[in-house]
């Protein structure tokens, strides 16, 4: 069965209508599609959620809900950004929407001194690079830990299903700053697989740097996939979707990694509130690229 949980439509910084991706999964074979706008955030930004839209896109996800059952699970998630003491508790997001299930991610790290935000996504390396100059005086190895210690409190004070992309810290590196080899960076790795497990966290494998080419393999790559399947740390393939067309963008490349690593099954939502079981995978030559 082929879903995606992490799908962002026009409600916060995705292209189309849900009812478009929707309709492309149908066509596409899909049995869940999950939406995840960004949660609010309390300053001004081009990317996440408005409050004010909350009743108008409820009444939508239920809507489709309807619309599309016995083809199509549609389910209503949040990707929440955790800001050092600037985002919500995740568990106001809970309140407010009552979403199906929660993506937890790290976009913006917290500088040393807490007065600003270093971006490490978007397309544009140029910011990563100002930030990491301008913020952590270019000393890379200072930005990543800042970066990893984020995630690390994010799972320690925040309840929610997904750990999104959880090195995307790695996405405008691209081997100019530092090496995925290197013990420092393995060992912040590995503190945070820890409490990925601990925590009983699923791991999403995310495609988007591979079909934005951004990345020459997912979010996480194969030396951190082979250590989910040694920590048994359950797993799940999620395009991160802006435009109908991504949401099965670069699948499979994915799942060619996940038989890499050894990895024999993934998990889906189930229907009930915050509850995921899983099934085996199946990879075929046959699976969409997804370019």
């Amino acid at each position: 069965m082929l879903t995606n949980h992490h799908t962002h439509s026009f409600f916060s910084d995705g292209k189309a209508h849900p009812r478009e991706y929707a309709e492309l999964a149908v066509e596409k074979g899909f049995g869940i599609l999950g939406f995840t706008e960004h949660s609010p955030l309390p300053f001004e930004n081009g990317f996440s959620f408005k409050p004010e839209r909350k009743e108008e896109y409820l009444l939508l996800m239920d809507s489709l809900k309807r619309e599309y059952s016995g083809r199509l699970a549609v389910y209503t998630g949040f990707e929440v950004d955790f800001v050092r003491g600037m985002s919500q508790d995740f568990s106001a997001i809970e309140k407010e929407y009552n979403p199906d299930y929660l993506i937890g991610s790290v976009h913006l790290v917290n500088s040393p001194s807490g007065r600003n935000l270093w971006f490490i996504d978007g397309p544009a390396a140029e910011i990563y690079d100002a930030g990491l100059k301008e913020y952590f005086h270019g000393d890379i190895r200072k930005a990543v830990t800042a970066y990893y210690q984020q995630v690390n409190q994010m799972l320690e004070t925040q309840r929610f299903d997904i750990i999104g992309h959880l090195d995307k810290i790695k996405m405008h590196n691209r081997g100019r700053y530092f090496s995925e080899d290197e013990t420092w960076y393995k060992n912040l790795v590995n503190e945070t697989l820890l409490l990925v497990r601990e925590k009983g966290v699923i791991a999403e494998v995310n495609t988007r740097g591979i079909y934005k080419k951004r990345s020459d393999t997912t979010y996480p790559g194969l030396g951190i996939l082979k250590q989910l399947k040694t920590m048994n740390i359950p797993v799940m393939v999620n395009s991160d979707a802006h435009l109908p067309g991504e949401i099965d963008g670069a699948y499979f490349e994915a799942f060619k990694l996940l038989v890499e690593a050894g990895i024999g099954e993934t998990v889906f939502f189930t229907g009930t509130k915050h509850e995921f079981t899983s099934i085996p995978l199946v990879f075929t030559p046959f699976m969409s690229r997804g370019k």
